[in-house]
């Protein structure tokens, strides 16, 4: 039975910053950024993480299919909100993938997201759901905060209506530090380029391609797309050179408008790659770092049935550009401006409430009453139209219901950590009608009767322990 990609979705945040404004914020100090000041990068918003990313890719790719399947769930990244907390399980809470679900986060290299797809891959079994997620921070002026980006992508793997098969395989493990970060450390710390592309990528990189076509059985010349992450331009055209790849079977890296994404970037760039494929093609992803994991894909009639409802394009032209370095650098807490006496507030959250309230808090989970339809969030002892008692109300999760603006007011007063806060009633088509924190909103074409959907985000940052608490927000339709 074939083992493959059934369906895929990416997710990039809204926020672009021209690289050209950092460029100019730092020419004072760091002229030389001025040659790397092309296209703009993605970052991500005050209340976007690892976590949050991962949940829109994860809806993305899931669409409407039934979520119950997924036996497991596995997610990569090197910047997960927290040392000891399993994000894959906040993100399968999200989802509602229920109780029974295998979950497990991978990290500490750049290849982790490619070595979680591939391990999956030629494991079989259950369907599985794999993640990879990347919010990079870098020093300011630094080349890497010009080529950095922000953004994560799904890949539910399974057996039926495989769009994506796994055809061949290689791993290569060696100790070349190309760059590191250690613990505690907020900044990954690089050696040098030429170095890294003469030995790492042109070596390691093209042994383990070289190594997965053999396992394959197919000449190098028959790929079609070729996917080589890495943060400087000309990396993947050099390493396809080296392996005798058709220059023009190169994936673009997804440079101008997103930015290098770490862990998640090769499944990421396989996603925009899947979005336009027809079958028979034969597509080549590696993920670089202390070695390289690499698979070799065809894909099958079934191709055009894993789209995603967004396809990644759609995403990153969707992107909104700021012109303000110090908000991304306030955003990745490089910066630390004053918020006032509102902002000196203890946000400890309850986490016994929160565990007995997962499902509504985490799985925005509303009680629907049988007996008189009426909807409500949250759930009571009883229905708030009929009285019936709670034993009467059936789950309805509002995540995926459509929704419209009613009122909204933009406060400018209340501690915001990106003022002015937008909030008011969302009403729900199935009746619901809640007060709710409205993001990603356009002043200029944001109004009462603006379509809305929702996003799982973080509701607070508690900064004294450390802990951040999730909850779903409502966003204008892109």
């Amino acid at each position: 039975m074939t083992f493959g990609i059934v369906a895929w979705g990416g997710y990039v945040p809204r926020n672009r910053l021209d690289r050209s404004v950092i460029a100019a914020t730092h020419a004072w100090m760091a002229p030389s950024l001025k040659g790397q000041a092309k296209g703009r990068r993605a970052f991500c918003n005050w209340d976007e993480d690892v976590v949050t990313m991962s949940v829109e890719a994860a809806r993305n790719c899931l669409g409407p299919r039934d979520r119950s399947v997924v036996g497991n769930i596995q997610l990569a990244s090197t910047t997960a909100p927290t040392a000891d907390l399993q994000s894959s399980a906040i993100v399968a809470v999200a989802l509602r993938l229920g109780r029974k679900v295998n979950s497990m986060d991978v990290g500490g290299s750049h290849r982790a997201g490619m070595a979680v797809l591939s391990n999956a891959l030629r494991a079989g079994g259950k369907p599985t759901l794999v993640l990879a997620s990347e919010r990079l921070r870098a020093k300011p002026a630094s080349v890497q905060e010009m080529q950095y980006g922000a953004g994560a992508a799904a890949f539910l793997l399974g057996s039926e209506n495989v769009a994506a098969a796994l055809i061949g395989s290689a791993s290569v493990t060696t100790l070349l530090v190309d760059h590191f970060r250690a613990s505690g450390f907020a900044h990954d710390y690089f050696w040098e380029e030429r170095w890294i592309r003469e030995e790492g990528y042109l070596k390691i990189g093209a042994e383990a391609i070289r190594e997965a076509l053999a396992d394959a059985g197919v000449a190098p010349d028959d790929v079609t797309s070729f996917v080589f992450p890495a943060p400087s331009r000309g990396i993947a055209d050099a390493v396809a050179k080296a392996a005798g790849i058709a220059p023009t079977a190169v994936a673009g890296a997804l440079e101008l408008d997103v930015g290098f994404t770490g862990a998640a970037h090769s499944l990421l760039m396989l996603s925009d790659i899947l979005d336009k494929a027809q079958p028979g093609q034969l597509i080549v992803v590696a993920g670089f770092g202390q070695g390289a994991d690499v698979v070799v894909l065809r894909t099958t009639d079934a191709v055009a049935s894993g789209r995603p409802a967004r396809p990644l394009a759609d995403l990153v032209a969707a992107g909104h550009t700021t012109q303000s370095y110090a908000q991304m650098a306030a955003f990745y807490d490089e910066i630390h401006p004053d918020q006032g006496m509102r902002a000196e507030r203890d946000t400890k959250t309850a986490l016994t409430e929160q565990y007995r309230s997962s499902d509504q808090v985490n799985g925005f989970v509303a009680g629907q009453c049988s007996s008189c339809g009426q909807v409500q969030f949250p759930q009571l002892a009883y229905c708030v139209e009929c009285q019936a008692p709670s034993t009467a109300l059936e789950p309805l999760c509002l995540a995926e219901e459509k929704a419209h603006v009613l009122t909204f007011t933009a406060d400018g007063l209340t501690f915001h950590p990106s003022p002015p806060m937008y909030m008011g009633f969302a009403q729900f088509d199935v009746g619901a009608r809640l007060l709710m924190e409205f993001v990603d909103v356009n002043p200029d074409a944001f109004d009462v009767g603006t379509a809305l959907e929702m996003r799982f985000r973080i509701k607070e940052r508690d900064e004294t322990r450390g802990y951040y608490r999730y909850f779903w927000k409502a966003a204008p339709v892109a």
